[in-house]
């Protein structure tokens, strides 16, 4: 399975900053030593064209030539600097890597990702462009290229927190579906509706989260029965953990497995590629978070063993097409 990764691309940021920065290379780290199966690869930075899909031009210049007001810069969390807009250009470019290659795989990841409380004309809350917002539309403009049809899309989103600037991109697009679970009193403290909104109380448990999670895709599939998705993107939020600062549920690390495997095997079910990005975690000890975030990408390489051996099996029944048109075993 192939992971995109832009911790190279590192912000500096003031002494006792509360964004645990560091956790991107821990997480790098370990995928190498202990995941050998996945193949890690630098990710380009996203274009200025490819950001204006989601992203104003005029948010966009202020990011890349370092006009954010200060205000602009306290919303989003991070101090202005070149290293700044290169990280959230490379952060976009590793979800839209991820997404081509899960066309054509059936699954891929972005070790970082998830910025999805960046809306278009503005970041907040660490994030400065929505990288999911982006690859969906990008994704959307090559499938149309190549294969003349609509690329629909689903966005699931279990982040702890409400991807409220995903939901805002995507408000009047029917081509793109978002389901968000997340805290109920958790940021962001006004909610922008998703096509599908499922709130927590706080000290949510395994048997309540999961419970929950199983209702919300039953929604969803039956709500996309008649317009099923061609590609989803899923937000894998280690942040809903019960040893996450910010999180404010009682998720264990054996709920949050078991949520993962049961998203991977719906959509691998359906049919469904799926790229993957790793979104919050805010663990007092940051080395359980990087676990966490570890095991997630280790359940989707089992997923991507599984699409392979899919693939074979239908080989010769019928021809697979790839996202660049070319045509697949």
């Amino acid at each position: 399975m192939q992971a995109f990764t832009s911790d190279h691309f590192v912000l500096p940021l003031p002494p006792g900053h509360r964004f645990p920065m560091g956790k991107y290379a821990l997480l790098r780290d370990a995928v190498a030593q202990l995941l050998p199966q996945i193949r890690l690869c630098e990710a380009p930075p996203a274009t200025e064209g490819e950001l204006a899909l989601a992203h104003e031009p005029g948010y966009i210049d202020a990011v890349l030539q370092g006009w954010l007001s200060p205000a602009q810069q306290r919303e989003i969390g991070f101090p202005w600097s070149p290293r700044m807009a290169e990280r959230a250009c490379r952060s976009v470019g590793a979800s839209i890597a991820a997404a081509r290659v899960a066309l054509s795989e059936g699954v891929a990841a972005n070790l970082a990702g998830g910025t999805h409380h960046a809306s278009a004309a503005k970041g907040t809350g660490y994030c400065v462009f929505n990288d999911v917002a982006v690859a969906a539309r990008l994704m959307q403009a090559e499938w149309h290229r190549h294969h003349r049809s609509l690329l629909r899309v689903l966005v699931i989103d279990l982040d702890v927190h409400q991807g409220n600037g995903t939901a805002e991109i995507f408000a009047d697009d029917p081509t793109v579906f978002t389901f968000s679970m997340h805290g109920a009193r958790n940021f962001p403290f006004r909610k922008v509706p998703s096509d599908l909104d499922v709130d927590l109380p706080d000290g949510c448990d395994d048997t309540a989260y999961l419970a929950a999670l199983a209702q919300g895709l039953d929604t969803v599939w039956q709500r996309l029965q008649r317009t099923p998705p061609g590609l989803v993107f899923y937000l894998a939020g280690a942040d809903p953990h019960e040893g996450d600062r910010l999180g404010r549920l009682k998720v264990t690390a054996g709920g949050l497995a078991q949520r993962d495997r049961f998203v991977l095997d719906a959509l691998r079910e359906r049919g469904l590629p799926v790229a993957l990005s790793m979104a919050g975690g805010y663990g007092h000890d940051i080395a359980v978070t990087v676990a966490l975030q570890r095991h997630t990408l280790a359940l989707a390489s089992e997923s991507w063993v599984a699409w392979q051996q899919r693939r074979a099996a239908s080989a010769t029944r019928q021809p697979i097409a790839g996202a660049d048109g070319t045509i697949a075993a």
